[in-house]
């Protein structure tokens, strides 16, 4: 029997909570697509029958947004009816279920102030839409459970804009970077920090788990640079000029203040997590 089962442990999020539990010598274990393919029930219910987890934190997903657009199913099997899976499993294990959904529920729209847990989701791509029914259907499954929307998440890995950033860098004279997309950088060391404070204080239900303030891309790409030194031009343009197969919510920044005062906690600013990660980043 293990205290922690990590789903989804070889992304970002998943290696940084294999990290926490090591150093924090928690019995846990740490699974992979290749051991635990949250789409496949069986599976997964064989995994929990072996592992007998109190604990299940979901890092599994399927994030690739614009291949989403037209591979959509696949986006379900893992987003939704992934979840749905565990849900289910989790229930009937008596196992508590943390999982973690996206800013993309929220098409942009919204014209005073950052996005709160009162307002109503409204995906505007394939990738949003299978989140936000991963949502629907862990509720309907289980009542014992934690859902953190995150948003623009960074940490040791390839799959994020900084990483993307940086080699871009290498084979461009000058960048050209969004302007008028809007949210907050977070980074994975300050998710899985605040959800270990959320499980102590035995928290349920949803909140938004951000960094505080916001930034377009292009302000996060110049803070990138300054931090780093690099003195490439960068050129703030359009979104539209990218021409991508998702549309994104141009302003899908996140207010985590809830989650704040509930845990009495104050969450860094983005820049100050940024200056963190970049001056300790390891590949």
């Amino acid at each position: 029997m293990a205290k922690y089962l990590i789903l989804g442990a070889r992304g970002q999020l998943g290696r940084e909570f294999v990290k926490a539990l090591s150093d924090k010598k928690e019995d846990f274990v740490a699974l992979g697509k290749e051991e635990c393919d949250v789409s496949n029930l069986r599976n997964v219910l064989e995994v929990f029958e072996t592992v007998k987890p109190k604990i299940v934190i979901n890092c599994a997903a399927y994030n690739q947004v614009d291949k989403a657009e037209e591979d959509y199913r696949d986006a379900i099997k893992v987003n939704s009816l992934g979840v749905r899976n565990l849900a289910f499993t989790c229930n009937k294990f008596k196992a508590f279920l943390i999982h973690y959904s996206t800013d993309y529920v929220f098409d942009g729209n919204k014209e005073n102030g950052l996005y709160t847990e009162e307002d109503k989701a409204n995906p505007i791509n394939e990738y949003g839409k299978s989140k936000l029914l991963g949502e629907y259907l862990l509720k309907e499954e289980i009542e014992n459970y934690l859902i953190f929307r995150v948003s623009w998440v960074y940490g040791n890995g390839k799959q994020n804009f900084i990483y993307k950033l940086l080699q871009w860098v290498e084979n461009s004279e000058y960048l050209k970077i969004a302007c008028d997309e809007v949210s907050v950088p977070t980074s994975t060391k300050t998710i899985v920090e605040v959800t270990f404070k959320a499980l102590n204080q035995e928290l349920t239900g949803l909140y938004h788990l951000t960094n505080s303030g916001y930034a377009s891309r292009y302000e996060w790409a110049k803070e990138v640079f300054r931090i780093k030194g690099i003195k490439k031009l960068i050129k703030p343009v359009s979104a539209d000029i990218f021409n991508l197969p998702a549309r994104r919510p141009r302003f899908s920044a996140m207010d985590n203040t809830v989650l704040s005062k509930v845990l009495n906690i104050e969450i860094p600013d983005w820049k100050f997590d940024l200056k963190e990660f970049l001056k300790g980043a390891r590949g």
